[in-house]
Parts: C-alpha cells; structure tokens; sequence
C-alpha cells in the first residue's frame, strides 16, 4: 500500500473530505514543485524562471508581452518582470521595445534559452518516472479531474 497524506503529514483525522483533498493537492503540488526545483538548480533555474522560458518558447518565433507571460504562468503570484529581468542577465531571453506600442515590452527566448531547454527536456521527463506508477488512463481521469475543480 502506498503512503497516504496521513502518513506523510502524520495526521491522523482531517475535518471532512474536502479538507482532506485541499491538504492532499497542496502537499502533492509542493513536492512536485521541490522535485523540479531540486532538477533545475545545477542549471541555474527556478520553476517560475523554467515556466517562463517554456511559456517563451510555446511563443517562438514570435515576442511575448509581459502581460502574456503574467496571464500564462502557472504560478501567478511570480513577478514575470522580474523574473525577465533575472533571464535577460543569463542571456536565455531578450527584451526589446514593441514597434507597435512604445509602452510595451517584448520578450523573445534566445538561442541559449532554447538550447538550455532542449537539454531539460531528458532530464524533466526522466523525473515525470516517478507519474508513471499511474496508468495513463488513471493520470487522465485525475487531470480531468482537476479541471472539473
């Protein structure tokens, strides 16, 4: 039997079932995050950092605004100007005035930013083994699951 969110948070009784579901995705979420986390450090990236180049990507050839990119990432408490800021330095992303709005700022992945993600992808999918316990069928009842909350 595998562990439950009981075991792993050493509680044994949980108000109802909701609460007992909120506590469950809050904990699996953070882990998984903790996992990613631990993957991309020796590479010099944060989740939000690895979100963000995806989302840069996904857009390739064309820019991102900074509006896009706050309204696609996952974790939506991120500062993406930040975390453009942060990218720019490592030279994975460039930023460029919009010809189109002079307000406006695009953000398009470099060369380097694909190449570091073409290296992450092996090494992401390797860590996604650890799903695969799940059978596809179950894993997708689960995500369809998930949207329906």
């Amino acid at each position: 039997m595998s562990p439950s969110i009981e075991d792993d948070i050493r509680q044994k009784t949980f108000h109802s079932e909701h609460q007992r579901l909120v506590i469950n995705l809050l904990y699996t979420a953070h882990w998984m995050e903790f996992r990613l986390g631990r993957l991309l450090r020796p590479f010099g990236l944060t989740p939000p950092q690895f979100n963000l180049l995806r989302i840069l990507r996904g857009q390739h050839p064309a820019p991102a605004t900074i509006a896009l990119l706050t309204e696609r990432m996952i974790d939506k408490s991120s500062n993406a100007s930040r975390l453009v800021d942060k990218l720019e330095k490592k030279r994975l992303v460039k930023r460029t005035v919009c010809p189109l709005n002079r307000r406006a700022v695009d953000v398009v992945i470099t060369p380097s930013g694909l190449a570091l993600l073409k290296k992450l992808d092996q090494a992401v999918l390797d860590d996604e083994e650890v799903l695969h316990a799940l059978p596809a069928a179950e894993a997708r009842a689960a995500s369809d699951f998930l949207d329906k909350m």
